[in-house]
């Protein structure tokens, strides 16, 4: 597979402190990668210097087989970056928008353009409608319609799916594996763990370290968690009783039952065992998450600006 992104020791810092610390990743053609990582985790840092919105301090390699450091303008006008925040402009009609940014673009044939886009993006009803008064949802398809509308090989996504009902989720990935499947290569910066299971592989970042990469079951295997499901025992405080016991590492109530995880599954089964015999309770073994490996990494993550870290 050809590689749209390798780089090697990337690293940025602010007021000493690294940021991004070394990261080393290769990213596949048409491919989606998804970033996950704690608030202020340097996930979004890494994707703008990715993308020559920022400039690196270290490391070395190329994005769209351009350098990282020496052809960061031309990287950026070959990229799309739609932001967590909608940035567009309220008091304007989505093709008052969308020209607009074809005019910053420069792009050729802008209004063949503008209608391409709104058609791909379903707008077609809502063109002459003021962006301000869009939905949630409706915003999302406008900010992915001004990110696409030069033809980027390149798509960074900021958290794009905050505040947007389910329906509209799913519709938006949909429209990203579309673009994919074109040969588009896409960033996306995420907390949700449905999402970045939809993503064809994802990168975890704790404070400027990438910790791990790969696929979903590759990430989720690496950390040798073992997962079960509690049902039944009468116990009020079932959840309490479990963060309690000895290999139990996280416990989340589902429902009337509880998913519970840990590092070593000799000690989570001796546990879930005896809390069977004292309670009644019954437990059965389980495949762990994503959310699992997701909070067994961020336990084992150190905050590099926490007070007293050098």
């Amino acid at each position: 597979m050809t590689a749209a992104i390798a780089v090697r020791g990337l690293t940025k810092r602010f007021s000493g402190r690294a940021v991004v610390d070394g990261v080393d990743l290769t990213v596949g053609e048409g491919r989606i990668m998804g970033f996950l990582g704690p608030n202020g985790s340097g996930k979004t840092t890494t994707i703008r210097m990715l993308c020559g919105l920022l400039t690196v301090d270290a490391g070395e390699g190329t994005c769209l087989g351009l350098d990282i450091r020496r052809e960061a303008a031309a990287i950026k006008r070959q990229a799309g970056y739609m932001t967590q925040r909608f940035s567009l402009y309220e008091d304007m009609t989505v093709a008052e928008n969308l020209d607009f940014v074809a005019r910053v673009h420069g792009i050729p044939g802008r209004r063949a353009r503008v209608d391409e886009a709104v058609a791909r993006l379903g707008l077609g009803d809502r063109r002459g409608q003021l962006a301000g008064s869009l939905s949630g949802g409706w915003k999302q398809r406008l900010a992915l319609a001004a990110a696409i509308l030069h033809r980027p090989r390149l798509l960074l996504l900021d958290e794009p799916t905050a505040g947007v009902d389910p329906k509209a989720r799913r519709e938006f990935w949909d429209r990203i594996h579309g673009f994919a499947a074109e040969g588009m290569t896409v960033l996306v910066s995420t907390h949700y763990m449905d999402e970045a299971e939809r993503c064809h592989a994802i990168a975890y970042i704790a404070y400027g370290r990438l910790l791990t990469h790969g696929t979903v079951a590759e990430v989720v295997a690496a950390t040798g968690l073992a997962a079960a499901v509690v049902t039944g025992g009468g116990e009020p405080r079932l959840i309490a009783r479990l963060k309690a016991l000895p290999g139990v590492e996280t416990a989340t109530a589902m429902g009337a039952d509880a998913h519970v995880a840990g590092g070593d599954a000799a000690a989570l089964a001796a546990a879930l065992d005896g809390l069977a015999r004292e309670t009644g309770a019954a437990w059965r073994p389980e495949a762990p998450n994503l959310e699992d490996a997701f909070i067994h990494l961020m336990a084992q993550s150190r905050d590099n600006f926490a007070a007293g870290e050098a």
